[in-house]
């Protein structure tokens, strides 16, 4: 035991694999479209496009917030977007260490510490349980989330983070 970690982790604490959470938010009414898998990869993010597209009404365009891991990026997500039919989807990519301006992650804060959080399972399967279960009962009464801070204070604050990082940054 470690001072602050005695909620997080117990003496017999053991891990029993790893899932990917993929997940996206309607931003006008909080409902979420999700699924979880076993990896992370080109595969698996086309594979959850293909989800999102056919949940998504024909007529309404389709912007994604991603940020930037080569998985997003891939040939066969780059094909399969190429293709004219996809011409109403719209990737958009966060700058490094700005996933705080994507919506979802305001949404698995929530799912952490309302379904993970302070819980044990037995199995990556029981994980998976816990998370539909606790997303169909949050798209039963959806929350949309909403910024609740002024736009200048945050355009303030990203200028701050960039005049930091110029500031930090080696140049070879």
């Amino acid at each position: 035991m470690v001072p602050g970690r005695n909620r997080t982790l117990t003496h017999d604490c053991k891990r029993h694999g790893t899932l990917d959470l993929f997940a996206a938010l309607n931003a006008a009414t909080g409902e979420v479209l999700h699924q979880t898998r076993k990896r992370h990869t080109g595969k698996d993010v086309l594979a959850f496009f293909k989800w999102i597209d056919l949940h998504t009404p024909a007529h309404l365009d389709v912007h994604i917030v991603l940020d930037n891991l080569s998985a997003h990026k891939s040939e066969p997500v780059r094909e399969w977007l190429a293709h004219p039919k996809r011409s109403r989807w719209h990737l958009h990519f966060t700058p490094t260490s700005a996933s705080w301006a994507n919506l979802v992650e305001g949404w698995f804060s929530v799912l952490a510490r309302k379904a993970i959080k302070n819980n044990t399972f037995n199995s990556v399967e029981q994980l998976a349980d816990a998370i539909d279960t606790w997303t169909s009962h949050w798209n039963h009464d959806p929350q949309p989330f909403t910024w609740t801070k002024p736009a200048h204070d945050i355009i303030n604050k990203v200028n701050r983070a960039r005049t930091a990082l110029a500031k930090s940054a080696t140049h070879h």
